[in-house]
């Protein structure tokens, strides 16, 4: 056999409907995965960008009134904005219908927390889309890629058997283009590895990006006014004579 037309082309030509199949499902899996590695990668950034100037809008409000103007003037789909409109449309819901159920509703920072709650969960559920299938095909296409190089072993080596020619120039180009399948599998299934962890571990920092911004709200909501945090040396100086002047009494 010539060494020129050996290769995948030639394994290509000589496969079977199952090779094919099996070939195919690897070009739909790895489409999949750099689609949905692009898609999400994207979508993070912009997420971020949207987030950081909704953020900045917001803790320049000083009532819960500014706040909702704040709120519209971002864009819909940006969670930290998800969050806040939850936060003021439960706030303004507990003040209108408290009073009509006192013993059931519980106050005001229960029923925040519960509201708010429900509303990070819905934006883990968001951030995850598309990650179960990343590991599925992570977890799957090397072995898919193993069946296909088994079935080609086998058929290149039925085909050898039947011609009578089984020295090993004759076996290592059958074998050789069977093996194609493994690194074809390997090759889908290490970037959806990659890119699932990747995902994973922004998905894990923007939800603690999200549970921090709930603090602030709730601050925000309960209180009618933001956190002041005493960042400067003067506020900071305040706080410890305050401090001193209570150890003395």
């Amino acid at each position: 056999m010539n060494e020129s037309a050996l290769g995948f082309t030639h394994y290509l030509s000589q496969a079977d409907s199952v090779a094919r199949f099996i070939l195919a499902a690897m070009l739909v899996a790895s489409v999949a995965t750099w689609g949905i590695l692009l898609d999400r990668l994207v979508g993070h950034w912009l997420a971020k960008r949207r987030s950081r100037a909704f953020l900045a809008r917001f803790r320049r409000a000083r009532s819960l009134a500014e706040a909702s103007e704040a709120l519209a003037a971002s864009p819909a789909d940006d969670p930290c904005a998800r969050l806040a409109g939850l936060a003021i449309d439960s706030t303004r819901h507990y003040a209108a219908r408290s009073s009509d159920y006192p013993d059931t509703g519980g106050n005001l920072p229960e029923f925040l927390a519960r509201a708010l709650r429900q509303g990070i969960d819905e934006e883990e559920e968001r951030l995850e889309r598309g990650l179960t299938i990343l590991a599925s095909i992570g977890s799957t296409a090397p072995f898919v890629g193993l069946f296909g190089t088994v079935w080609g072993i086998y058929h290149a080596l039925i085909a050898i058997g039947l011609s009578g020619q089984g020295t090993l120039d004759k076996v290592a180009g059958p074998v050789g283009e069977a093996l194609i399948m493994t690194a074809i599998g390997l090759a889908v299934a290490i970037p959806a590895v990659l890119g699932y962890n990747a995902l994973a571990r922004r998905n894990r920092q923007v939800l603690g990006r999200l549970d921090a911004f709930v603090q602030e709200l709730s601050v925000l909501a309960e209180t009618g006014a933001p956190l002041v945090r005493g960042s400067t040396p003067a506020a900071r100086g305040e706080r410890v004579h305050a401090l001193r002047v209570t150890e003395a009494a």
